[in-house]
């Protein structure tokens, strides 16, 4: 189990009621001592394990399994943060087909943080998978049929995108200024086909960059294609949405469109870098967890193109309809979404 050590230390002290592990555990974080923060650990491993163990559980046939820790806890780090590794062994009372895992970690009534997505990657029982729980979803069976495994990663990406802001309002960016519907579904498609990239390396440990530096490109990235457009409007006026030369080859872009779509793809390149950070999944190669990688970015796009369906026949017959008025609205959602961008920026490189 990997588990962030900061929010391990407060929830297993507040649990526990053991105060002096607060301290320790709370002062060798601050000093980024990590020889201190596994002795903090090791010295009150009874109350780390037992807020643990009340919390993440394997049962077989509706009988609990007992767990015991397997050697000292270790620290290792993701995205700079440092992490709290512990090799827990759960003995079941007879050998069956099948397991049931839940998990209630970090709950939102702790107060700490909220929405807590559990990750489990699993190899028992002949059968091998992944799941993602959460408080919704909390448990899964290692019997369960590979729909609804993928069903629960499929809702997990589309949520993930729903739910994140900044991913949004890029979409935003991308719809306001494309000049045809075949533009923006090229787009969201280039941007899916590189976050996936990325994603994929990322989240199989094969490419690691930190979150320090992922984070404020992102910003910048949100704030760089709004301005694109706004820029257009600013060199071109009322004929900021008119394709520049007649239309060639089989996706009918001309060369300001194939520009665009260009760093679209590299701005996806790094938004998968910074999907793969808010998942945390870091594992060695296997394919289950590449097939369910994989339809997380399914239930992404998805959404992704839902939000085209609905948005852009809007912004569509406004621009038919009424010209001006569509190239201010769109002018209007560019500046506000460049400058939400320039504020994360901004916000992201200072750390605050």
């Amino acid at each position: 189990m990997e588990l962030e050590y900061d929010l391990l230390v407060v929830s297993a002290a507040d649990a526990g009621d053991d105060d002096p592990l607060f301290r320790a555990g709370t002062a060798a974080f601050e000093a980024g001592d990590t020889a201190a923060q596994a002795a903090a650990l090791k010295g009150h491993a009874s109350a780390v394990l037992r807020y643990v163990s009340d919390r993440f559980a394997v049962s077989s046939r509706g009988a609990a399994c007992l767990p015991t820790q397997v050697g000292d806890a270790t620290i290792g780090e993701r995205e700079g943060v440092p992490y709290a590794n512990l090799l827990l062994d759960w003995t079941c009372p007879e050998r069956v087909d099948e397991h049931v895992v839940r998990s209630g970690l970090f709950p939102d009534g702790e107060g700490y943080v909220k929405g807590t997505k559990t990750i489990v990657t699993y190899e028992i029982d002949g059968r091998s998978g992944s799941a993602a729980l959460d408080a919704a979803n909390p448990s899964f069976s290692t019997a369960q049929a590979w729909y609804e495994r993928f069903g629960e990663f499929f809702l997990l990406g589309a949520e993930h995108l729903l739910t994140g802001i900044d991913h949004i309002l890029f979409l935003l960016a991308l719809i306001a200024g494309s000049r045809r519907l075949r533009e923006i579904v090229l787009a969201a498609t280039s941007f899916t086909l590189a976050h996936s990239v990325t994603f994929l390396l990322a989240a199989l440990g094969l490419v690691e960059v930190p979150g320090v530096i992922v984070e404020p490109i992102i910003a910048l990235s949100i704030a760089v294609v709004a301005g694109w457009h706004l820029w257009g409007i600013w060199r071109r006026g009322e004929h900021a949405t008119d394709l520049e030369t007649a239309e060639r080859g089989h996706f009918g872009l001309d060369r300001a469109g194939w520009i665009r779509l260009g760093v679209v793809f590299c701005f996806g390149l790094v938004h998968g870098l910074g999907f793969a950070g808010a998942l945390g999944i870091d594992e060695a190669w296997s394919w289950t967890l590449l097939w369910s990688l994989l339809v997380f970015n399914v239930g992404i796009e998805v959404v992704q193109l839902t939000i085209i369906a609905l948005v852009f026949p809007l912004l569509f017959v406004l621009r038919r309809r009424a010209p001006k008025a569509g190239l201010w609205a769109t002018g209007a959602v560019s500046v506000g979404v460049s400058i939400m961008g320039l504020i994360w920026f901004v916000q992201r490189i200072s750390g605050s």
